[in-house]
C-alpha cells in the first residue's frame, strides 16, 4: 500500500535511539550459533533481514529465543548443526546469503540457500570463486552466479587471496570458511572495508592478525559464547542526520550510534559539506559508539570517491538527496558497487530524485548533482529497496506538495521504527 507524505516547513527536534546495527546484528547471530555456550545479544535489530538470519540458524538446529530486543542463543558449536530439511530462506538479505555460503561450505552436510526475487538477481560469483579455491562445492544458476545455491559441505583448505575490490561480504565469507579450513588463510585488501567480522572474531575468542592490508586467520579455531551489545546502526542514523541537516531550525541527538571507522564516511562527508555535527564518544568495549548531535546547516557541494566510498556505500542515496540542497556541484564517483545492490541504485536514485525536480545525472560509476534545487511532490518508486524508500521519505520533508511512496513496508528491512521516529522528531505523533 502506498504512503502519502506532506510536510509544511518542518523542523526536527528531540533525541532518539536508532535501531541496532544491521551488520553487527547479523554477525552476532552467526557467531553465537558457531560458538559453544550461551550468547546474549542486546540491542539486536528486529528487522526483516536479521530475522531471516535467525530463521536460517533455527533450521540448522540452533536454539534461539527472542525477548524484546534481547536474543539468547544456545549452541554446542557449529559441529552440532544439523542438515536442514528445507531450503534456508534468506529473504531480502544479501549479507545472510553471502556469509552463510562461507559458513556452510565447511560443514558435513548438504543445504540450499534461496531468497526473494531481489536476491535471485544479485551476483554471488565473487563470493563463490574464492570459496571454490578453498575446496567448496557450491552449485547454482549460471555456474553459481545466482540463487538458489546448493552447498555440499566438505573439507576446506586455506588460501592466500587478494580481493579484487573492497568488499566486507567477500572478506567475511572467506574468514568464516577459514575457521574450518586446514592451514592459515591470508587475505589482501586493496582498500579497508568494514571490519565487523574481524572485531567479532576476536570478541568470541579467535586469534586473528591484522597488519596494514593483510588479514591472517589460522583454521581449526573454536569460538566461545560471548555477550554482544549492538550499537545503533550508522546507516540508519544517516537518514535522520540528513533530515536534520536539510530542514531549517532543526537539532537532533542520536544516542549510542556505532562509529566504527570503516563505516563513518557519512560523518566525513557531512563535515566536508559544512554540516554541523557534534560527536560525544561513549566508553564501550569492542565496537565504538557515540552520541551524535546534528543541527540544520548550510551545505556546499563536494567530490566523493576513492577510499571514502566503501565507508559510505549504503548512504549514497541519502547523500545524493542532501546534495540537492547544497550550494554547487556534488560529484560521486568510484561507486560501481551500487549497481549490484538491492537494485541498480545509481539508476534508481537518479530516476527517482529527477521526479522531484533534482538536477542530477548518472555516470558509469556514480552521479553528478547540482544544487540547491527546490524539490516538488511526486510519486516515488522504492523498488522494494529500503534505502530508496527512506530517501524518498526524507525528500518529502523539503518538497513542496505531496510525496507518494509505493511499498513503504520495505523500510522495515533495516529500520522498522523509521516512520514512528520521524513523526516523533517532527512532532506529528497524535
Amino acid at each position: 500500500m502506498a504512503l502519502s507524505l506532506t510536510y509544511k516547513k518542518p523542523s526536527l527536534k528531540g533525541s532518539i535511539q536508532v535501531p541496532g546495527d544491521k551488520s553487527i546484528s547479523h554477525r552476532a547471530i552467526m557467531f553465537g550459533s558457531m560458538a559453544t555456550g550461551t550468547t546474549i545479544v542486546e540491542g539486536f535489530l528486529m528487522g526483516d533481514d536479521c530475522l531471516s538470519t535467525i530463521s536460517c540458524f533455527k533450521k540448522l538446529g540452533v536454539k534461539i529465543e527472542i525477548t524484546d530486543k534481547i536474543v539468547t542463543i544456545q549452541s554446542e558449536g557449529e559441529d552440532s548443526w544439523k542438515e536442514p530439511s528445507e531450503v534456508l530462506d534468506t529473504g531480502n538479505s544479501g549479507t545472510t546469503t553471502r556469509l552463510m555460503l562461507g559458513l556452510l561450505a565447511g560443514t558435513g552436510f548438504h543445504s540450499v540457500l534461496a531468497g526473494d526475487e531481489s536476491i535471485a538477481k544479485r551476483p554471488m560469483k565473487r563470493i563463490i570463486n574464492p570459496l571454490r579455491e578453498m575446496g567448496a562445492d557450491i552449485r547454482g544458476r549460471e555456474d553459481g552466479q545466482y540463487t538458489p545455491l546448493a552447498v555440499q559441505g566438505t573439507g576446506l583448505k586455506a588460501i592466500d587471496y587478494t580481493l579484487p575490490v573492497a568488499s566486507a561480504q567477500v572478506k567475511s565469507a572467506i574468514l568464516l570458511a577459514a575457521l574450518k579450513a586446514e592451514g592459515k588463510t591470508v587475505i589482501h585488501e586493496p582498500i579497508a572495508s568494514r571490519d565487523h567480522t574481524e572485531i567479532m572474531l576476536e570478541h568470541f575468542g579467535a586469534t586473528i592478525t591484522r597488519e596494514d592490508d593483510l588479514i591472517k586467520l589460522e583454521g581449526g579455531q573454536k569460538l566461545t559464547a560471548a555477550h554482544v551489545q549492538v550499537p545503533g546502526d550508522i546507516s540508519s542514523a544517516a537518514f535522520m542526520i540528513g533530515a536534520t541537516l536539510i530542514t531549517e531550525g532543526s537539532k537532533v541527538t542520536l544516542k549510542n550510534v556505532g562509529i566504527n571507522p570503516t563505516r563513518t564516511g557519512i560523518l566525513d562527508v557531512v563535515e566536508q559539506m559544512g554540516g554541523i555535527i557534534e560527536i560525544e564518544e561513549n566508553d564501550t568495549q569492542g565496537e565504538r559508539s557515540a552520541d551524535l548531535t546534528i543541527s540544520s546547516s548550510g551545505l556546499k557541494g563536494i567530490e566523493i570517491g576513492g577510499e571514502l566510498i566503501p565507508r559510505l556505500i549504503d548512504e549514497i542515496p541519502l547523500i545524493a538527496l542532501i546534495a540537492t540542497q547544497a550550494q554547487g556541484m556534488t560529484v560521486i564517483k568510484d561507486a560501481e558497487e551500487l549497481r549490484v545492490k538491492e537494485t541498480d541504485r545509481i539508476a534508481a536514485v537518479v530516476k527517482e530524485l529527477s521526479k522531484m525536480g533534482a538536477d542530477i545525472e548518472a555516470t558509469e560509476d556514480g552521479m553528478i548533482i547540482h544544487g540547491p534545487t527546490v524539490l516538488t511532490g511526486a510519486e516515488m518508486t522504492s523498488y522494494g529497496d529500503h534505502r530508496l524508500g527512506m530517501t524518498a521519505a526524507i525528500g518529502a520533508l523539503v518538497a513542496s506538495g505531496e510525496v507518494v511512496i509505493d511499498d513503504p513496508e520495505c523500510i522495515s528491512i533495516s529500520y522498522p521504527t523509521f516512520f514512528e521516529q520521524l513523526n516523533l522528531l517532527t512532532n506529528r505523533l497524535s
